[in-house]
């Protein structure tokens, strides 16, 4: 599933015309979110921010996989 979201994640208010705005992708093409930027310099610093405490997930995302606990 694509998720489209059009409120600028830095300054947070809508982006309304999306053709004339900044964008990126972050997904593997069938799962991912597209996200649009009031401008390049948000997309930017958007794109320069790492977590504060990153964290790697590991799970098994095989058909019959059942989750415990």
């Amino acid at each position: 599933m694509n998720i489209r979201t059009t409120t600028d994640p830095i300054t947070l208010r809508d982006v309304y015309d999306i053709e004339t705005h900044p964008c990126i992708y972050e997904g593997d093409g069938d799962n991912g979110v597209e996200i649009y930027f009031e401008s390049d310099q948000t997309r930017n610093e958007y794109l320069t921010l790492e977590p504060h405490d990153p964290k790697i997930l590991i799970g098994n995302d095989s058909e019959d996989y059942v989750a415990e606990g």
